[in-house]
């Protein structure tokens, strides 16, 4: 018994790929789960801690309200301002790209779910910076109290993944 192969009903939305599994919007999905997280996660800190106030979670871990007006690691954070601009600025232009880019790889899971990360952790910066002029932080880790590594928060951990998954879909590029 032969059965008939259906064919994709035409789609009025342009971010759909006509081919199967080529859709843009789960990736984009992805990306507000992350600035969705983030953001919960920050009003959580602002409501709960003042600025600088630290609750011991355990000996290598605690949560501190800080503000980052600066990029990673406070780079720039010691400028006159202009910095909260310029790294909003970055963030829409790299969100832009990366929506160009999965347009183009929706495909490709890995290198997907790669940018998504990315820019829904650059796009919960942004949001900070244009609310408060600076970046919400508050996840802290220490070695023994001497080594604490900066403040950072779900943004930026979902930046730093993405990174790395990315990192790891070029190198199986590589190897084929």
């Amino acid at each position: 018994m032969a059965t008939k192969k259906r064919s994709a009903a035409p789609t009025a939305n342009k971010f759909v790929s006509k081919s199967s599994g080529n859709s843009l919007v789960p990736w984009l999905g992805l990306a507000a789960i992350i600035i969705l997280l983030d953001q919960l996660s920050k009003i959580t800190v602002t409501k709960l801690f003042t600025y600088g106030e630290t609750l011991s979670i355990t000996s290598f871990f605690n949560l501190v309200l800080a503000y980052n007006k600066g990029a990673a690691f406070s780079f720039l954070a010691a400028e006159s301002g202009w910095q909260r601009y310029f790294f909003t600025a970055i963030g829409v232009v790299a969100s832009l790209f990366i929506i160009y880019l999965l347009k183009q790889n929706a495909g490709q899971r890995l290198f997907c779910w790669a940018l998504s990360l990315i820019m829904g952790g650059a796009l919960g910066n942004v949001i900070d910076r244009l609310l408060y002029g600076h970046v919400i932080d508050f996840l802290d880790f220490h070695y023994k109290e001497l080594y604490h590594f900066p403040a950072f928060n779900i943004a930026d951990s979902a930046i730093c993944i993405g990174a790395g998954l990315f990192i790891l879909d070029e190198l199986r590029r590589v190897k084929k």
